[in-house]
């Protein structure tokens, strides 16, 4: 199965700052003691992907590469023992592996005493969305461990001529994941990337500004309105006597009400529209959901 099957827009990209300490948006990147951000989760991913290190195939193409870091928590300097690294990327043709039991180019490992992981892959290559754009090259990355909301990046490379025009790549807060490769032994190519934890994660105003407007119900004939206030994400409610209600952000595009269960899950589609899947509770505390869909604007 290939790519253009899937997501054809890269422009919703879940960016946010994961950082301890003061971060400041300057205008141009991001300020603080230390920081990582985070981009969209991408339509690529599978679960369950295999525990290795390795993901290279024999006799297959590409140049090699070896993906290094260490995962610290949120005081930016102590490692992070037992952390969960998950790595997924593109073949050296563009294809992702979306369904044979190989899982090509997907793994997962776990961080040492030093917080410290590593990868053995090839270079992934930029490819063709099927829309007329061409995404960068790039890396997908999650990061979880216990006590810590789930880390969703992407790694881009300096030199990379696609990288000015990609939705995700172009914005201030990938900047610090534009990486350099540096030559090592063997013909081979190293990439190095540290990550920082946080317990939660902002969604970043550019995200924001997606995902408002009206979105109309797939089972009956209403609109849910959501707009942007305080820099948070709201839902219109005309019940309340502020208007709405604000959503936090817990990640991989959902956001949650509140104190109260309930779940709203965003994804674009194919054609540039966003899908609203909605789960929770009723006042009556019986269980409801629906689906509601924003045309590409």
């Amino acid at each position: 199965m290939e790519r253009r099957t899937f997501i054809r827009n890269a422009a919703f990209s879940a960016v946010a700052v994961s950082a301890c300490g003061f971060i400041r948006f300057n205008g141009h990147h991001y300020e603080g003691d230390c920081g990582t951000t985070t981009d969209i989760l991408g339509p690529y991913y599978r679960p369950e992907a295999p525990l290795r290190t390795d993901l290279r195939i024999a006799n297959a193409v590409g140049q090699k590469v070896v993906l290094s870091g260490q995962v610290k928590h949120k005081d930016c300097k102590t490692p992070l023992n037992k952390a969960c690294v998950e790595l997924w990327h593109c073949d050296a043709n563009g294809v992702y592996d979306n369904d044979t039991p190989d899982f090509k180019y997907r793994a997962k490992t776990f961080c040492d005493a030093k917080g410290n992981y590593s990868f053995k892959t090839i270079f992934p290559v930029p490819y063709d969305t099927g829309s007329g754009t061409t995404r960068p090259a790039h890396f997908h990355m999650m990061i979880t461990a216990e006590g810590y909301q789930a880390m969703i990046t992407q790694l881009y490379f300096n030199g990379d001529k696609y990288i000015a025009a990609d939705g995700a790549a172009s914005l201030p807060t990938a900047k610090t994941r534009i990486l350099n490769l540096k030559d090592i032994a063997g013909g081979e190519k190293a990439v190095h990337f540290n990550v920082t934890m946080m317990e939660k994660i902002p969604a970043d105003i550019s995200v924001i500004e997606r995902l408002t407007g009206k979105y109309m119900r797939t089972d009956v004939h209403k609109a849910e309105e959501l707009y942007r206030r305080d820099n948070l994400l709201w839902i219109k409610d005309d019940s309340s006597i502020n208007g709405g209600y604000p959503l936090e952000y817990v990640g991989n595009n959902e956001f949650e009400y509140y104190g109260w269960e309930s779940k709203y899950r965003f994804n674009v589609q194919g054609d540039g529209s966003i899908k609203l899947s909605y789960s929770g509770l009723t006042w009556e505390k019986t269980r409801e959901g629906w689906e509601a869909v924003k045309a590409k604007a």
